[in-house]
């Protein structure tokens, strides 16, 4: 059974961080084989949503609520596991995430830096490409936006 959650940096426990940041080192350094610094300091301004089956998280997204200075909410570090794979949990992540965005900063267009090999993915959501194809830690990305 899938149980989801949605906490603030601040209230997280050191196992619930601990568990989010060991899976995102899986996905995104590990599996991608793409060595960078996933603790970028931004984690503490983020609310973070994830899925757990059992005592496994099988789905993450982190989420930046805008404002009238930023101008836009944020989704990012988008993942499912390997165990997690197939089973429409990315799609829910991704419902979750953007129902955050609309319920507190209602007005505003949410944007996320998408690796090029699931724009369609992104797109089917409703976001459309704002930037050309750039390299990001050598894998391709786009910016995309959904708006409001």
């Amino acid at each position: 059974m899938i149980e989801w959650h949605c906490k603030a940096f601040a209230e997280l426990t050191v196992h619930e961080l601990y568990m989010i940041l060991q899976q995102r080192a899986a996905v995104f350094v590990v599996e991608q084989t793409c060595p960078y610094l996933d603790s970028d300091g931004a984690d503490p301004q983020a609310i973070h949503l994830w899925a757990t089956e059992g005592i496994q998280l099988v789905g993450y997204a982190r989420v930046f609520i805008g404002t009238s200075t930023t101008g836009y909410s944020r989704i990012g570090r988008v993942l499912t596991t390997a165990n997690g794979r197939g089973r429409g949990i990315g799609r829910e992540v991704m419902r979750r995430a953007i129902e955050l965005c609309h319920t507190h900063a209602p007005t505003l267009p949410i944007r996320l830096s998408a690796q090029v090999y699931l724009h369609d993915f992104y797109a089917s959501f409703g976001f459309m490409d704002i930037s050309a194809e750039y390299l990001e830690d050598g894998i391709p990305h786009i910016d995309m936006e959904l708006q409001q």
